[in-house]
């Protein structure tokens, strides 16, 4: 009867569902267990990382080093922007746009020259050296001529000439940062084991006087003081000392590239030139080094900024 199939039918429909409550537990259990994997293996990896600290610091470190590269990257990219723009508007406004000749490395002399055969008599030049990072600029003192012989000081930095041209200013900067020459830092350091180095120089200039350059003179770099002798006749012997000056010379000149200047004292300043660049180059950085142990910064006039 009807009444007797209720219990039967009711009974089948429990089965089913118990069958299907059954498979949902199984299912559960599965993905707790697939949870529960996943996080046994981020728990490893995470002990393995701690027991690895060097792995976790090169990660770091290589990711801080490539946030400073794309920050210097942007930077340059501004940077050349910004130049881009103003050569335009040189080309527009019709300003001679102005390049630099020469090898862009210490030992070199780079030259500035203007296309369009743009007469330079009249025109004013300016030196500057720029920062590779932030581009911040700083005038070479003195560095006034077409021609510019580069000096340690300014390795790793660009060099820029503004060319005033019947009051319109043009550029001219280097490709890239300064180059070192090749084998002078490894030359100076053979000859800062040496208590003192002697160099065969000539005296151009006395305090602005040209002199005879027929005699040779002998400076000795030491590493507490210089002295210039023809001799036995000592023509300068001080220590080093804040009121001490010496750079390349900005004068220009086909021998500014192993030309120095030096001041030895207030009152008391020499135009030397050496050998050859190589030897001019070493002398500079030499007694700077000494000077620097000294606790003393050797810079030419003007210069602000400590390397």
């Amino acid at each position: 009867t009807k009444n007797e199939l209720m219990p039967a039918r009711r009974l089948k429909m429990l089965e089913l569902l118990y069958k299907e409550f059954k498979k949902y537990l199984k299912r559960k259990r599965t993905v707790h267990k697939e949870l529960g994997s996943r996080e046994k293996v981020q728990e490893a990896r995470r002990v393995k990382m701690l027991h690895c600290p060097s792995k976790a610091m090169d990660i770091k470190s290589e990711i801080y080093v490539l946030r400073d590269q794309y920050a210097e990257i942007s930077s340059s990219s501004a940077h050349l922007l910004k130049e881009l723009e103003l050569h335009q508007s040189f080309k527009e406004n019709g300003v001679p746009s102005c390049e630099l000749e020469g090898l862009e490395s210490l030992g070199s002399m780079l030259r500035v020259v203007v296309r369009n055969d743009v007469a330079l008599s009249n025109s004013s030049v300016q030196w500057f050296r720029i920062q590779p990072k932030g581009h911040k600029k700083e005038i070479i003192s003195g560095a006034t001529k077409l021609v510019y012989a580069p000096e340690p000081h300014d390795v790793g930095r660009y060099l820029q000439a503004e060319v005033n041209l019947g009051g319109e200013t043009s550029v001219a900067k280097t490709a890239g940062p300064l180059d070192p020459a090749p084998g002078l830092v490894d030359y100076v350091e053979t000859l800062v084991r040496n208590p003192e180095t002697d160099y065969n120089v000539v005296v151009l200039q006395m305090n602005g006087i040209d002199q005879p350059t027929d005699s040779i003179h002998v400076l000795c770099i030491g590493k507490l003081r210089m002295r210039l002798a023809k001799g036995t006749t000592v023509i300068a012997r001080e220590f080093y000392s804040s009121s001490m000056q010496l750079c390349g010379v900005r004068g220009g000149g086909d021998a500014a590239p192993q030309a120095m200047f030096w001041q030895p004292r207030e009152g008391l300043s020499l135009v030397l030139a050496f050998e050859t660049p190589r030897e001019r180059n070493s002398a500079i950085m030499l007694a700077r080094r000494f000077a620097i142990d000294c606790n003393i910064i050797l810079a030419g006039p003007g210069d602000k900024t400590p390397w």
